[in-house]
């Protein structure tokens, strides 16, 4: 009995060994800090940058490393500001750094800034969904960095939408800040894989001259759950949101509110004028969504999916809704051009309007999804 106890224990410890413990690619410090001696570092992070519950600007600062500056993405590097909502550049009150805004008129640094940098850190938290636009910035700052030859670390973080790849590939015709790669809307890789494929195929110009280093996680699996210790946005505010996020942000092309300026944004679904009678609720303008929130101070009526389970892209919402307008002769898309933005072509909107059925419209893009998933492998870093 003794010697099969001795057999389990020895089995349970080769295991934990052959099991690393989880850690964020911020949270190795003692890895990257060798990187930073003797360089002039800017930061490409927000509210999520953290390592435990210190933020990474004060854990670099704590161990002298030269931060000469910090780049504010959408939402601001406190992670405050309303979607779209322009971000300025200005001082960080905390540190007394520079603020640099990568949101707004200036989507990618200029020259001065970059001239001052030998290094800059990309962390922040990614929904894994393409036209959330965190990637987008990181986009801009690989293409700034391959110009001005300043190298660029990504501290990679899990996707939380990691075990998916589905929906439509972008057509570069339709590229825009919500879309700048020829990926599918849930691509299923971390911020540091994307990154490394953005380089490989050359998605950026001088690609080649990038010095591109990725700190990957530690004991993670991309099916993994994983929640977030902060929300990366502020109409993000817990896993159901970004789990519902990939099937309600096309919502943003139509009248329909997704519970922007409620407590359960991108949970909900409504409409002033008609919809599922049981469940209603009210926008109100509120931190995070200050700026009209969609229908704000109106009674809306819809579906409630806070206790729905989400799993990837799920288009029933947008086709039975769409149906709905239709019986009611209201116009659905009321920004098609931004439709097409987010779904990255104008097939999805057109095979909507033609009412297709999710199996059609599904077979449509599925041979693009296994090249893509034969396209990414050689960056993949974890099972």
């Amino acid at each position: 009995m003794r010697f099969i106890s001795l057999l389990l224990l020895c089995f349970v410890v080769k295991l934990s060994a052959a099991q690393p413990q989880f850690e964020t690619g911020a949270g190795q410090v003692q890895r990257y800090l060798p990187l930073l001696a003797g360089k002039r570092v800017g930061l490409l992070v927000n509210q999520t940058s953290l390592v435990a519950e210190q933020h990474l600007v004060d854990v670099l600062l704590a161990n002298k490393v030269n931060v000469v500056g910090i780049f504010a993405p959408e939402h601001g590097f406190r992670g405050d500001h309303d979607a779209g909502a322009a971000v300025n550049s200005g001082t960080d009150s905390k540190t007394g750094l520079p603020l640099w805004s990568m949101y707004g008129a200036n989507k990618q640094p200029s020259a001065q800034q970059m001239q001052q940098l030998d290094l800059v850190i990309f962390d922040i938290q990614d929904v894994g969904v393409r036209y959330y636009t965190y990637i987008s910035s990181m986009h801009y700052m690989m293409q700034a960095a391959a110009e001005h030859g300043v190298g660029m670390l990504i501290l990679d973080r899990p996707n939380p939408n990691g075990a998916y790849v589905d929906g439509p590939l972008l057509d570069l015709a339709f590229q825009s800040f919500v879309g700048m790669h020829p990926i599918p809307l849930l691509h299923g890789m971390t911020v540091g894989e994307l990154a490394r494929m953005i380089k490989g195929e050359g998605w950026i110009s001088n690609a080649d001259k990038l010095q591109l280093s990725v700190i990957p996680m530690t004991g993670y699996r991309r099916d993994m759950p994983y929640a977030l210790p902060v929300k990366p946005s502020p109409n993000l505010p817990d896993a159901q949101a970004v789990a519902l996020y990939p099937s309600l942000g096309f919502f943003e092309a139509t009248p329909l509110s997704v519970g922007r300026g409620t407590a359960f944004a991108f949970k909900v679904i409504g409409y002033d004028k008609f919809g599922p009678a049981g469940f209603s609720f009210t926008p109100v303008s509120t931190p995070g969504a200050a700026l009209t929130p969609p229908l704000m101070d109106k009674t809306l009526y819809g579906e409630d999916l806070r206790q729905v389970p989400a799993n990837g892209l799920d288009l029933q919402y947008l086709q039975r809704w769409h149906a709905l307008f239709k019986q009611h002769n209201e116009v659905f898309f009321t920004a098609p051009a931004f439709m097409d933005k987010l779904a990255g072509t104008d097939k999805l909107r057109l095979q909507i309007e033609q009412g297709l059925s999710e199996q059609a419209i599904r077979a449509s893009w599925h041979n693009d999804l296994q090249r893509f998933k034969q396209q990414r492998q050689p960056y993949l870093l974890y099972p």
